[in-house]
Formats: C-alpha cells, sequence, structure tokens
C-alpha cells in the first residue's frame, strides 16, 4: 500500500491575501489523534511535493481540513493557494507530533499557545471532547501581526459556542485570547510580553502560570516557541514527549513559515 493518499479539494477559503484554508475528502483507513500533522501538498512534474501540515479538523470528522500561509516563492505554497473545488491533494497515509495530549501530565489548566498558523493544530484540540475531560480551563493564545489574520481562528472558535456536542463544555471551560502586534486591538503585544508583564493573566482571571497546575503546548514561529520554551524551563517546567509526559509540548518538526 501506497504511504499516500489521494483526496479531493471540497472547498477552499481565503482568509486574507496570505492565509487560506482548505478542505478534502477523508480516506476511511486515515487515523491520527488531535493535534498531529501530515504530509501534504501536490504532484509537481509528476512527483510528490510535500510539507507538514497539521490537521485542523478534529479526528471524527469525515472529511480534513487544514490551514495554510501563503509564502510567494515557496516551491509548495505558492502552488496551494491556487487550489480549487474538485483538485486532488496528495496526504500522507501516517499522521505523527507532539501536540497530542497524551504527552502532558495530568493538570487542572491547558495553555495553547500558537502565533499565525500554528493555531491549526488546536483547533483540532478544542474540538475534543477528551480535551474537555481532562482540563478545567483551556486557554486558546493566538497571536498574529494584523486583526484580519485571527479571523480563521475565531470563526472556529465561535462556531464551538453553538457545536452540538460541546457548546456547553466550551462556554465554560474555553478561553480565547486573540492579540496582535501591528495593528490596535483589544489586546496587543507578543504573547511573550503578555505573559511577562502579567497582563494575559489579568486579562482571562487565572494566576500566572505554575508547574502544579498548569500544561502548556506551543506552536508557531521558531522565535516564539524559542522564546516561550526559555521561560517555562525557567519555571521549572518539563518537556514532554511520546516517551515520557511532561508539562509542556512544542512541535519541533516544523516551525511557522
Amino acid at each position: 500500500m501506497s504511504n499516500l493518499m489521494e483526496e479531493r479539494v471540497l472547498s477552499v477559503r481565503h482568509w486574507t491575501d496570505r492565509l487560506f484554508s482548505f478542505t478534502t475528502t477523508r480516506d476511511s483507513g486515515f487515523r491520527f489523534r488531535n493535534g498531529e500533522f501530515t504530509m501534504t501538498g501536490i504532484k509537481v512534474d509528476g512527483k510528490p511535493l510535500l510539507r507538514a501540515y497539521s490537521v485542523a479538523s478534529p479526528n471524527y470528522e469525515e472529511t480534513l481540513e487544514f490551514y495554510s500561509i501563503k509564502v510567494p516563492n515557496g516551491p509548495l505554497t505558492s502552488r496551494m493557494q491556487h487550489l480549487k473545488e474538485g483538485d486532488t491533494i496528495i496526504v500522507g497515509r501516517k499522521a505523527t507530533g507532539t501536540l497530542v495530549i497524551d504527552n502532558l501530565r495530568e493538570g487542572k489548566n491547558l495553555y495553547l499557545l500558537a502565533t499565525g498558523t500554528g493555531v491549526a493544530p488546536f483547533l483540532s484540540i478544542i474540538r475534543d471532547p477528551e480535551t474537555y475531560e481532562r482540563f478545567e480551563k483551556i486557554v486558546l493564545v493566538h497571536g498574529c501581526r494584523q486583526v484580519a489574520e485571527l479571523a480563521y481562528g475565531e470563526s472556529m472558535v465561535t462556531a464551538l459556542q453553538d457545536h452540538e456536542f460541546l457548546a456547553d463544555e466550551v462556554r465554560a471551560k474555553l478561553i480565547y485570547y486573540p492579540t496582535v502586534t501591528r495593528e490596535p486591538f483589544r489586546h496587543e503585544g507578543r504573547i511573550s510580553k503578555l505573559m511577562d508583564n502579567g497582563q494575559l493573566y489579568s486579562d482571562i482571571c487565572l494566576p500566572s502560570l505554575d508547574t502544579a497546575r498548569d500544561r502548556v503546548m506551543l506552536c508557531g514561529s521558531t522565535q516564539m516557541m524559542v522564546d516561550l520554551k526559555s521561560r517555562l524551563v525557567a519555571l521549572g517546567f518539563e518537556e514532554g514527549n511520546h516517551g515520557e509526559a511532561g508539562d509542556f509540548v512544542l512541535e519541533k518538526a516544523f516551525a511557522e513559515r
């Protein structure tokens, strides 16, 4: 059996001139844990051109959804941005990644800290019933440069308020905290700055991070993950992986680009 599947594009939506999402069919044999990624792409000159894409849709849905940045001269995304309904896309059969809640120790609050397209795996996690069973509060912090870049994540969070099965849990437990760095907005500044000056915790009415209580997931730009990991380690947080659960996890396989 080939390790690649061909799926059909069902829809494409362009959120800004730099960001788009698309949905595809899903092979009945494709399995993944919420938060994982798979290699995804298209054929160019008859050969697969792939990169790691987190699955933004939850694992119980019959379709797949992905969220992508458009890199003007990127070998793949410069082509992917022209996808349209009915096109064929390639999806790897094997999903993997460290951003799964099984890699975290038991805790009270779950912080999902993302920049840019790094929000994608967390949109899968916040639609997972197990997330709400394990944690009392789930805090999704999404940092972008401009307000328009928050639209995809915000639309997903808004839709969850009326989810057929999760609505009550979402309203009681999910805290959504968008922030931007280059425009006026109700929350402004880098995630690291908002943590350092205490503004984040003040705004969401929760105490600052504590290893006894809080668990953290990171996904986004390389610099963001380096900055936040160093802060977590300084606070005594231990990194988890597939072999041993920890206080925080990050995805090393790719960074927002």
